[in-house]
């Protein structure tokens, strides 16, 4: 029996260009597909969700988040990458189990829900064991996100076992493409590491069909030149997604517009720990729009709005002060509140492939929706609805729904199991912070010899 909703009576935003905004507007869901966007919907056999006062929207998508790290938010905080390198990758990355993993990646996907977002690339570079690759897989499924789970190497010589479990999980649990978790690789790329690694990853993607994303142009390692030397090897392409790019050369952003590859950019970890200034104009202009990712939760909060506001923020900054300097002043803003929520949305659906399903409230597309509570004081009155989407917070996601469930309501997430998932987080946290003092004898350029 088919399942009707209709979100009643809400202010839309569709991204879709074709439907534009509705300040009192309809979404009628039958299952878990989006088959009416408009006023007034007749849908009298349909369960109804009271949209007033709320915008409704797209759910979020986030293109890289390192969800195994969600039981050691905040340790991050004050770290640069090195810092960040040695004590989370080197010292504290080899003590996950794989029951850690399950948990981390269990919490992380049920704090991306409740922040509104439908979607996340999860970047698994902690996949220790053909065991912590089912663990990580078990714990974004159970949490009903919409993901795809990035198999990484932590690091260092690819184990013997390494490619050969790529393909078992791809076989195992990524048998079609058309389920709520699909599947890429999250390669380090050859400025974590020799080339063949990076040129191996590639092949392997390539041979099983799937994306692969990669960090370059991250801080002085991005000095390699590593997008001029795929490029040179004539590997560069659409199935390819570039993590960070700050140090790339508008040479090389050119090159991956030329070649139809995508981007995410992280700006608020990528100046807090020293990556380069976030290239969110050097994109743009290159003909590439990024998409948006939180990155670590370790170092920064789980927002996609904070990162729609430090997006904006330091390119605006950026382009304030290159003005100044020339003793000029901008006639008007190159980037918008309306750009960003794009970013975040559409932008990232389509760095992820997945364009034709999600990204925006469009007649056949999932039924991937959030409802924001304009009524809280931080947004009322609304003036300009794409800003109060930038400036909304968590505390203003009333609602969401991935895939027609509705899995956030009036505020808290529905799964109880999903809510008791804290208790857990904190004893792994326990297990895996004891005894740890901080820095000891490895360093960062014990696996970047080339930095």
């Amino acid at each position: 029996m088919t399942q009707r909703t209709l979100i009643k009576g809400g202010i839309v935003y569709s991204v879709d260009p074709g439907i534009g905004e509705l300040p009192c507007g309809d979404v009628l869901v039958e299952d878990d597909v989006i088959v009416a966007v408009g006023e007034h919907i007749p849908a009298s056999d349909a369960h109804v969700i009271d949209a007033g006062g709320k915008i409704v929207l797209p759910g979020l998508v986030d293109t890289h988040r390192h969800l195994w790290q969600a039981a050691l938010r905040q340790l991050a905080a004050d770290w640069t990458l090195g810092q960040y390198i040695d004590h989370m990758l080197l010292q504290l990355g080899p003590r996950f189990s794989p029951e850690d993993v399950y948990v981390a990646e269990l919490l992380g996907a049920v704090e991306a829900i409740d922040a509104g977002v439908t979607t996340v690339m999860d970047w698994a570079h902690i996949m220790r064991s053909p065991d912590h690759a089912d663990e990580a897989v078990r714990g974004l499924k159970e949490s009903g996100v919409r993901a795809v789970f990035g198999y990484g190497n932590p690091g260092g010589p690819p184990a013997p076992w390494y490619a050969p479990d790529v393909t078992r999980v791809a076989e195992r649990h990524f048998s079609s493409d058309s389920g709520l978790v699909t599947f890429a690789l999250a390669s380090m790329g050859p400025e974590f590491g020799p080339l063949d690694d990076t040129l191996a990853d590639l092949r392997l993607a390539r041979d099983l069909g799937i994306r692969s994303s990669l960090h370059v142009g991250v801080g002085l390692l991005g000095r390699q030149r590593s997008i001029t030397e795929l490029h040179r090897r004539g590997l560069l392409g659409p199935d390819l997604i570039f993590v960070h790019c700050n140090t790339c050369t508008d040479a090389e952003l050119r090159l991956i517009a030329d070649t139809g590859g995508h981007a995410s950019i992280s700006p608020r970890v990528e100046m807090q720990m020293g990556h380069g200034y976030p290239a969110t104009g050097r994109l743009r202009s290159a003909g590439v729009t990024p998409s948006l990712s939180i990155d670590v939760v370790s170092g920064v909060g789980g927002s996609l709005f904070a990162e729609m506001r430090g997006t904006l923020e330091a390119e605006r900054g950026w382009q304030h002060h290159v003005a100044l300097s020339q003793d000029e002043a901008l006639a008007e803003l190159t980037i918008t509140t309306r750009d960003v929520v794009r970013m975040a949305t559409i932008e990232g659906a389509r760095t992820l492939g997945l364009e034709s399903r999600i990204g925006s409230l469009t007649p056949g597309k999932q039924a991937d929706i959030i409802l924001l509570d304009t009524d809280r004081p931080n947004l009322s009155p609304v003036n300009n609805l794409s800003a109060a989407i930038t400036l909304a917070d968590n505390e203003n996601v009333d609602t969401v729904l991935i895939a027609g469930q509705i899995v956030k309501r009036h505020g808290s997430v529905t799964d109880h199991h999903l809510r008791g998932v804290q208790a857990r987080a904190r004893s792994s946290r326990d297990r895996l912070l004891e005894a740890w003092s901080g820095p000891r004898t490895a360093t960062a350029s014990a696996v970047l010899p080339h930095a």
